[in-house]
Parts: structure tokens; sequence; C-alpha cells
């Protein structure tokens, strides 16, 4: 199924300042629940952007996370990515490193990307490009996932990808943005789709 390009997130509004960054929160985004925003407040410089997306799932969030969670196993649901190898860490602790290589078609080739929060209490998780042959220089991305009111009483589950990056030269906010912003959504649906069918396949007990 195509991913339809997103609407360019509102202008990122100043917070404070951190190590002379301008403190950028994607919770003023409509996507982010306030319960959540403290983990999607971006340290945004000079020449980058930020933006959130989220997605619904009708699966139980512990069966949501047990996919998000997987460092090492990015392309269980990221169709984007063709195979993922560890080098550093064993992928399952902050300081992890991974090499991903992506699939061909796209103005990328491979990602070294670390692992920088993994809370499987508070179900976050947080990841940040080193380097690579792509266009997203400066990358960090922040994932949650919680569990989500839902009207027929089925498990419901919000999954909140917030990222900061730069911007390419010759490229505006608004460009980059709808860039990873499809790249991200994509990602995220294809996560909805791969949990919502394990669930169906799942054996139910009585």
């Amino acid at each position: 199924m195509p991913c339809a390009a997103t609407r360019p997130s509102p202008e990122q509004h100043s917070r404070a300042t951190a190590g002379g960054r301008a403190m950028a929160s994607c919770a003023g985004h409509a996507a982010v629940p306030g319960e959540v925003s403290a983990y999607h407040e971006h340290a945004v410089g000079a020449g980058q952007c930020c933006s959130a997306v989220a997605q619904s799932i009708a699966a139980p969030a512990e069966a949501v996370w047990s996919l998000v969670r997987r460092f090492d196993r990015p392309q269980e649901y990221k169709h984007f990515i063709k195979s993922c190898r560890v080098v550093d860490g064993d992928g399952g602790a902050v300081g992890s490193v991974r090499e991903v290589c992506v699939v061909s078609g796209l103005p990328a080739s491979y990602s070294r990307e670390r692992l920088e929060i993994l809370d499987d209490e508070r179900r976050v998780i947080s990841f940040r490009i080193l380097g690579g042959e792509h266009r997203l220089s400066n990358y960090r991305s922040v994932t949650t996932v919680r569990e989500a009111a839902s009207a027929a009483g089925t498990p419901l589950t919000l999954v909140v990808e917030s990222y900061v990056v730069d911007v390419p030269p010759g490229n505006t906010i608004d460009e980059t943005r709808t860039f990873v912003d499809t790249i991200v959504r994509c990602n995220l649906q294809s996560l909805a789709s791969t949990v919502e069918q394990l669930t169906l396949a799942a054996p139910r007990h009585n």
C-alpha cells in the first residue's frame, strides 16, 4: 500500500536553551499526547527541524512494544530496511551500534546507528544516526508506545515517533519534514499492519 506524503508540521517553537541550542518541542504537535510530550522534546539548532508522527494500532501495547524495542531487528516491520547487523554491543543495551542496509530505489544505501534509550517500563526507545550514505545527517529519533482508550473495549495502542534532523543544503524545512515524515509514517503503518496480523494469527485462550 503506497504511503501518502504527510502535511508538514507547524513551525517549531523555542522552549528554552540547551548547550547553545533552542529547545524546540514536538509536544505542541497534535500527534503528541501530553503524557508523553516530555520524551519528544528535542534540542533543535540552526539548520535543523523536528516533527512527530502518530499511529494507532489495534493490538495490545506489549505486542507492539515487543517489535519496536528490537533495535537489532528493525527489518521486522521497517520494510525500507534490507538487513541489519549489530557491530557494537548486543543490540539490547544502550550504546549498541547497528549498521542497516536499505532497499534499492531510495536516496540512501546504508546507515550506522546508536541506541540511545531503551526503557521497557515506560516503553520508550531512541536512536541516533552516526553516519552512512543517506540524507539524514544528525538524525535522532524517539518512539513511545502507550495504551490508548478504545470505545469498542478492544486493545488499542498509540505509537508516536518524533525526530530532529539537519535540513540538507538546497532543501527547505518543509521539504525536509515532508520527506522524513513520509518515511516515518510508512514505517509506522507497516508496524501496525505487522502487529495486527500477528495478533490475529496468535492462538486465543478462553
